[in-house]
């Protein structure tokens, strides 16, 4: 019974079994590679590592080529040795031929390659790049075949697929790692906060993150010169705008500096006359006034904050109604989080942690801010501010010591200014 037949044909299914171990291999290698270490290597001169990226381009047609390859080998193995075992044990072959291919290929051809596959990813991927681009470029007509008879079995179930879509887009997959790495202690909180924020700027509006019109601080353009010199130099901004009539009425923006240096020049220097000052006119010292939509993206502001050479726009709504102002401070606070400097007062402090658990939050702080200081998920979809929040949950304008519950908190308004919630108490669950 154990004549050349045999052995030619358990020597063919030995190399079935390579080369089934090997499409495991390369599917895992090729999937679980970081596409970031493969151009590192790629820029390096690494021949191998520029084939995976390649290949990896279009993961259906990989994974439909490598499929196709691993079952034709899988199936052709099964049943040699089916006919091998029934040629030497008659019936009883076929259960036996199956439990014996099945431990044969679980070990050998699926879970050993696949392990050394995953904890070398990068590696094995640019060793297997050469072989898998020919499997891929010789399977390519079946694999088409065998897309569009699956898009269009899935059309008749009412699945509709993107043939352009990526398994993982970009930004999802480097969140998802960031906050794997934070949760295992390799990546610092500080520098996960400062990386998503990059990344969000594109998702984020203007009016998300704007000081709000009731919050500015304004010049009047008739206020007497004495009143304007004793606003600039008591404010904690070095820019202001300013109005005439109405504080609608926007005319410019007016820098700290600028005011000093027109008014120091008209009282003629150090030992002038200020009475000199009665002639002043802020309207010849103000900058023009920059104007932003409020549904502008945070990365578009950004970029033209740093082409016009300004840190200051001020935002209007769709009927260019004034809304709020921005700066470059901003924007890079959303970045690199909260910057204070010398002249911030030391009473804004939005968040304070007391010792019984609870937090005591302003209300005009962001959803955002709250949850990266906190780690919490609280939804920003309906709101930008957690006032906003909880009025938009409760339905109505609460009041003083009112008490609510969700999305896992506790929520006590304990200020109130006019319909404006200014601070709150807020607790988990």
């Amino acid at each position: 019974m154990l004549d050349s037949a045999f052995w030619m044909t358990s020597g063919f299914i030995l190399l079935l079994l390579v080369l089934s171990g090997f499409f495991s291999g390369s599917e895992t290698a090729l999937t679980a590679a970081s596409r970031g270490k493969l151009r590192a290597q790629a820029d390096k001169g690494s021949r191998g590592a520029e084939r995976a990226l390649m290949i990896t381009e279009d993961n259906e047609r990989l994974i439909g080529s490598v499929l196709l390859g691993n079952n034709l080998v899988n199936i052709l193995a099964a049943s040699l040795a089916t006919a091998l075992f029934t040629r030497l044990f008659g019936e009883s072959g076929v259960p036996l031929a199956t439990l014996v291919m099945t431990l044969l290929v679980l070990i050998f051809a699926e879970v050993l390659p696949k392990t050394y596959a995953i904890t070398n990813a990068e590696r094995a991927a640019a060793l297997v790049s050469r072989p898998i681009s020919v499997v891929v470029r010789v399977f390519s007509p079946v694999v088409k075949a065998v897309r569009l008879l699956v898009r269009f079995v899935l059309r008749l179930f009412g699945v509709t697929t993107d043939p352009d879509s990526n398994i993982l887009a970009v930004r999802e997959e480097i969140a998802g790692a960031l906050q794997l790495g934070h949760s295992e202690g390799v990546v610092e909180k500080e520098d996960r906060d400062r990386i998503l924020g990059a990344l969000d700027l594109r998702e984020r509006a203007v009016e998300e993150i704007m000081l709000h019109r009731s919050n500015i601080e304004m010049i009047d353009a008739a206020a007497p010169p004495d009143e304007i010199l004793r606003q600039c130099l008591q404010s904690n901004h070095t820019r202001l705008p300013v109005y005439r009539d109405d504080p609608e009425n926007i005319i410019g923006v007016v820098h700290a500096k600028d005011l000093l240096r027109t008014m120091y020049r008209l009282i003629g220097g150090p030992d002038g006359d200020a009475a000199a000052l009665h002639d002043f006119d802020i309207s010849q010292v103000v900058m023009k006034p920059y104007f932003v939509p409020e549904t502008s993206s945070l990365d578009e502001q950004m970029r033209q904050f740093l082409r016009r050479r300004t840190h200051f726009a001020l935002v209007v709504d769709e009927y260019g109604s004034l809304q709020g102002l921005i700066t470059l401070e901003d924007i890079l606070e959303e970045i690199v989080g909260e910057i204070t400097d010398e002249f911030d007062p030391d009473a804004d402090h939005p968040l304070m942690a007391a010792e019984d658990g609870n937090y005591y939050v302003d209300g005009a702080m962001t959803i955002r801010d709250l949850n990266r200081a906190t780690d919490w998920s609280l939804p920003d979809d309906e709101a930008n501010t957690i006032a906003g929040l909880v009025i938009h949950e409760a339905q109505m304008i609460p009041t003083p010591k009112q008490v609510f519950s969700f999305h896992g908190f506790r929520f006590e308004v304990v200020a109130r200014e006019g319909n404006r919630i200014t601070q709150l108490k807020i607790r988990p669950l």
